[in-house]
């Protein structure tokens, strides 16, 4: 049987990853984050990420990059950075 891939979603909005990126949210919205792994440090076998980036950016591919970033912050841990976008992206979608 064929599996169905299905995207994956944090709190309804979806994620999707390219190698220390990671983007959360839908281009078809206004705003999107991006969240950039800065460092990792090793616990037993796996990565662990201790410092991320994160920045809301507008979707507008008309803008240079630079002119995207509405607001920037970094976190020590990949939790507290996607508690960070969760809140950033929810009150920025809902002020349309």
């Amino acid at each position: 049987m064929a599996e169905e891939k299905i995207p994956l979603t944090y709190k309804g909005h979806p994620l999707r990853r390219k190698d220390n990126l990671i983007y959360y949210g839908s281009m078809a919205d206004k705003y999107i984050i991006m969240l950039q792994v800065m460092d990792t440090k090793k616990v037993d076998d796996l990565d662990v990420a201790t410092r991320v980036a994160v920045q809301l950016q507008l979707t507008d591919p008309d803008l240079k990059s630079r002119d995207r970033v509405v607001k920037k912050t970094e976190k020590d841990s990949l939790y507290a950075a996607m508690d960070v976008a969760a809140v950033w992206l929810a009150r920025s979608l809902a002020n349309k």
